[in-house]
């Protein structure tokens, strides 16, 4: 048997070899460490690895270029480290005491040499984040320095950078979405989420949840905004949306919030990563309703994915952001629905994530509130979702849409009713299918007569099967658009006179009825007949098990 052949340390490593690899150097700190904490020194570390090898990457192909330029090594020194042949190319800078090859080589420490001290791992990483944050601008005051802290093994750390050594990250293809590392990133991101449990909820939102609200109001152009953006998802989503239908990422600015500093770190990151521009987060976190660092922003599209229910926010009952009530103390559902409706401009859109119990909540003048909101013709949709989307918490979850101008739809809700839809990922968790997303999509442009981007199936990259679209040869015409149909049990438009008429409740099962069933053929008369035998067969055999099982008991006892 001829000896296995050994992988090419400069070739790119895969995606499943490095979900592999990442995930058993998180298992390394499992044990030391919280599951937030390992996070944090993880994905910093990953960072790190990918922004040093995209550069060693750009670097070695401007010295090929100038090689071939005629240029010799003297004047190729001169001309390599011009920060315009990274920058220019989506390249972070990164200066020399940030390079992998620097930290793996002092994987175990740097001994005291002469007068100079001797020097952690920990201590390396972390000047190795300072260097890169001062080197490049938008990464001011995100990265991570916590590697040479108490809590944090030095030995495991040092075990992790070999580790991660024997991998690469390589700026493969020319979207920057479509990074191996961008994939990896969002792959951890939810795989902490799910080992975090309720906490994970905070940062991240699934991504068929995000997919859905993309898929309605599909951002091609203009200003996206998120008031609690996590670590930036949606953000991601809408620019995967315009890369898969040949827009330009470059055509949306994004706008954003964040109250926790690690979240907010998570989200530059992550935008970073994916060649958005992250100065639309803002300076620092901060907590939108005590302080809205976008106070006089007007976007295009919001989407979000607000914490559910909090009972605890910074109230002031003399926020002109309440036009339509002032929310209650003990729940800011409202509260987040009101400020992002305050964000829309003429024409502008929104998607918004909500418990279910926001659909029908009388309570604290929540219903007053809803009321007022209906009747300002604002909601364009409601879609209840199926339950277990979110390992993160059991409530079950709708999405509100708005639109300022619904054209030939005002005075009237579409309502979806998509529990039925989803397929199991486990046995705890549920996701929807590029075809339920497609669906839900497909159902609102439909309702709205508009020409939509997404009338087909699988939008987006997923190992889901998928439904092709017609060939040229069938005669279908796939960009043309459907007429919208009432779907009972699934879709429905209502007016305003019957929403009122629920008493503005806005849950989508009291509109779209059951779904129809089936003729069976058999006469009703005689359908009644032969399941009223089968009854009383089955309470007969019922009562016979019953004798059987306590002349048994009798005999025990």
């Amino acid at each position: 048997m001829p000896p296995r052949k050994k992988k090419d340390p400069s070739t790119p490593s895969t995606m499943d070899e490095l979900k592999d690899m990442l995930w058993k150097a998180a298992d390394k700190l499992r044990g030391s460490l919280s599951a937030a904490q390992y996070k944090d020194v993880i994905l910093g570390l990953v960072f790190l690895k990918y922004v040093s090898d995209a550069f060693e990457e750009r670097r070695e192909t401007i010295r090929t270029d100038l090689l071939a330029d005629g240029y010799d090594e003297d004047q190729i020194a001169d001309l390599i480290d011009d920060a315009e042949e990274y920058q220019g190319y989506g390249v972070f800078l990164v200066p020399a005491q940030a390079r992998w090859q620097h930290l793996a080589e002092n994987a175990k420490g740097k001994p005291a040499i002469g007068d100079e001290p001797g020097r952690t791992i920990g201590s390396l990483v972390d000047e190795a984040m300072d260097a890169i944050m001062n080197a490049n601008e938008s990464l001011r005051g995100t990265l991570p320095r916590l590697y040479n802290k108490d809590n944090i093994d030095q030995r495991r750390l040092g075990e992790l950078i070999d580790l991660f050594n024997s991998m690469r990250f390589s700026r493969q293809g020319e979207h920057r979405a479509r990074d191996l590392m961008g994939e990896v990133y969002e792959y951890f991101l939810a795989k902490f989420a799910a080992a975090e449990g309720k906490r994970g909820g905070e940062f991240f939102t699934p991504p068929s949840v995000v997919r859905t609200i993309v898929e309605v109001l599909e951002p091609t152009s203009g200003r996206v905004y998120d008031p609690c953006c996590g670590s930036g998802g949606m953000f991601v989503q809408a620019e995967k949306f315009i890369e898969t239908h040949d827009g330009d990422p470059t055509a949306i600015s994004v706008y954003g919030q964040e109250a926790n500093e690690e979240t907010w770190r998570l989200a530059k990151m992550n935008l970073a990563i994916h060649g958005i521009n992250n100065s639309g987060l803002g300076p620092r976190w901060g907590d939108t309703f005590a302080r809205d660092i976008h106070p006089d922003v007007q976007v295009d599209y919001v989407m979000a994915n607000p914490p559910f229910n909090i009972k605890s926010w910074t109230r002031n009952t003399e926020d002109p952001r309440w036009r339509f009530g002032v929310p209650p103390a003990n729940n800011a559902n409202y509260a987040w629905i009101q400020h992002i409706l305050s964000k829309l401009a003429p024409g502008g859109k929104a998607g918004v994530v909500m418990a279910n119990g926001s659909m029908s909540s009388n309570s604290n003048g929540e219903g007053d509130i809803r009321a007022q909101i209906v009747e300002a013709d604002l909601v364009s949709c409601m879609v209840a979702l199926p339950t277990q989307l979110f390992r993160s918490t059991g409530i079950p979850v709708c999405i509100w849409f708005f639109a300022k101008d619904k054209g030939s739809r005002a005075g009237e809700v579409l309502f979806i009713d998509a529990r039925n839809l989803g397929y199991m990922v486990d046995r705890a968790e549920r996701s929807l299918s590029d075809d339920d997303v497609a669906k839900i999509g497909n159902t609102y442009h439909r309702w709205m007569n508009s020409p939509s981007t997404s009338d087909q199936p699988a939008l987006f990259e997923s190992s889901q099967p998928s439904v092709e679209p017609a060939s040229e040869s069938s005669g279908v015409e796939t960009n043309a658009v459907a007429s919208y149909e009432d779907i009972p049990g699934f879709c429905k438009s209502a007016t305003l006179a019957d929403i009122k008429a629920a008493d503005y409740a806005l849950t989508p099962g009291r509109y779209v009825g059951t779904p129809e069933t089936e003729d069976d053929g058999e006469p009703l008369d005689a359908k009644i007949t032969r399941l009223t035998t089968e009854l009383l067969e089955a309470f007969d055999e019922s009562a016979r098990l019953e004798k059987a099982v306590r002349q048994q008991l009798e005999r025990i006892s």
